[in-house]
């Protein structure tokens, strides 16, 4: 697909593809989040990604593909080797595609001086390998890491070559890129995108409730994306008319919360520890957790977010039947009539976990996450799950079809959150 920009009078097409490097890529020993985390951000400015590709370490395939990218893309990003080892071969290669030599640049080297003298680092000889860049390429400061990034033009095409480490080619993607393509733009057109978060519907069934959404308003595009357990709907608008694209937006998202309702926890995109968190100070309420199947996922997933302390307390991974009853105070003969996998239990370690650290709310996990363990009674993906608040004490027993443990922790730990949240709100 072609993103349609206007610049002028004139309607273009914009082709843009995204290119990542090395070896660890290549071989699929890591995953590339970059090129999706790129095309998500280019995507919400107007632009559409319409090829992802993957090279690894060798300055000629690498050249390669610059050239063949050249020919028929207008915009490239490039991440990945742009470090002082040798296998770093990016500056080389985008040298080589353009038949420039590579040569020292005075504001790379000051960037990199900048990032050492401001750490009090000292700066290897190895490291100065990075200020060497394309002749005519233009240099891309990288306020958080020792790689500069750098712009060239090989082809028809405009590369921005940004490092591989996630925190720095975000940051340079953000403040060097996105604007030079914007100006590239020239387009008068506003880009709205809004992500509405929910949880506890397949995504096929979220795109049934909603079908009706892709024939309300040309200029708006309504997609999903799951991001497992989670499924974003996502609004994409463009249009000229800034006021009246709003308003076809703010049509289109009452009308997703009226068909979802409570399977909603966010309207722009928070995560759902976000979500609880707010909820849980505005509150004044503190937090305690008692997890079991879910292994601190919870806990973790909570003090991800900054200013977690304000109500988050305690949290005891109590595994063993042994750490439930000395940890907290579940019955042992609780434990031999019912089993760990209960409601009973699960309501026990709740307010034991409350006690403990004289929360607010106590939440509480045990379940069976898999892929052994299961029974038929009691199968692979059950969970139990209570939450103790001043007043009471909730309890649910569920049961999600997914094999993989990882998934079955997940799952289970973004529904004892949702529990909470919806116990927050009292809907």
């Amino acid at each position: 697909m072609r993103a349609g920009i206007k610049k002028g009078a004139e309607d273009i097409n914009m082709i843009v593809e995204i290119l990542s490097t090395g070896d660890e890529l290549r071989s699929g020993s890591l995953i590339d989040s970059n090129s999706a985390y790129i095309a998500q951000k280019l995507e919400e400015i107007g632009l559409e990604i319409v090829r992802h590709s993957c090279v690894g370490d060798s300055e000629e395939n690498i050249s390669k593909i610059l050239l063949e990218i050249g020919e028929r893309a207008d915009i490239a990003v490039v991440t990945g080797g742009l470090g002082p080892t040798i296998d770093d071969l990016s500056a080389a290669a985008a040298a080589r595609a353009a038949n420039v030599s590579v040569e020292y640049n005075a504001l790379a080297m000051q960037s990199l001086e900048a990032f050492f003298n401001n750490r009090n680092y000292p700066m290897g000889p190895s490291s100065k390998k990075q200020a060497m860049l394309p002749s005519g390429s233009k240099c891309l400061m990288n306020p958080v890491g020792t790689a500069p990034g750098f712009l060239i033009k090989i082809g028809k095409c405009d590369f921005y070559f940004l490092p591989g480490v996630p925190f720095e080619m975000r940051r340079m993607l953000e403040e060097q890129v996105k604007p030079r393509i914007l100006k590239k733009m020239g387009n008068k057109e506003t880009c709205l995108v809004k992500t509405i978060s929910t949880f506890g519907l397949t995504e096929s069934a979220t795109g049934e409730k909603i079908e009706e959404t892709n024939d309300m308003f040309p200029e708006i595009r309504v997609g999903l994306r799951a991001k497992f357990p989670e499924i974003q709907v996502k609004l994409y608008g463009r249009g000229r008319h800034e006021e009246t694209l709003r308003q076809n937006m703010a049509v289109i998202e009452k009308y997703v919360r009226e068909k979802l309702g409570r399977k909603i926890f966010s309207l722009d995109g928070e995560p759902m520890e976000a979500v609880v968190g707010h909820l849980l100070r505005q509150k004044g309420a503190g937090l305690s957790l008692a997890e079991s199947c879910t292994g601190g996922l919870i806990a973790n997933r909570l003090t991800e977010i900054s200013g977690s302390s304000d109500y988050f307390l305690f949290s005891g991974v109590t595994y063993s039947n042994t750490a439930k009853v000395k940890v907290l105070g579940v019955s042992e003969s609780t434990l031999e009539k019912y089993g760990a996998v209960h409601e009973k239990i699960a309501a026990q370690m709740a307010v034991g976990a409350q006690k403990i650290a004289g929360a607010t709310y106590g939440l509480s996990t045990t379940g069976i996450a898999g892929p052994g363990g299961g029974t038929r009674e009691k199968p692979v993906g059950t969970v139990c799950i209570g939450l103790a608040t001043p007043e009471k004490v909730i309890t649910g027993k569920y049961h999600f079809p997914f094999g993989l443990r990882w998934m079955n922790k997940s799952v289970f730990a973004m529904k004892a959150l949702d529990l909470l949240r919806r116990e927050l709100l009292k809907i």
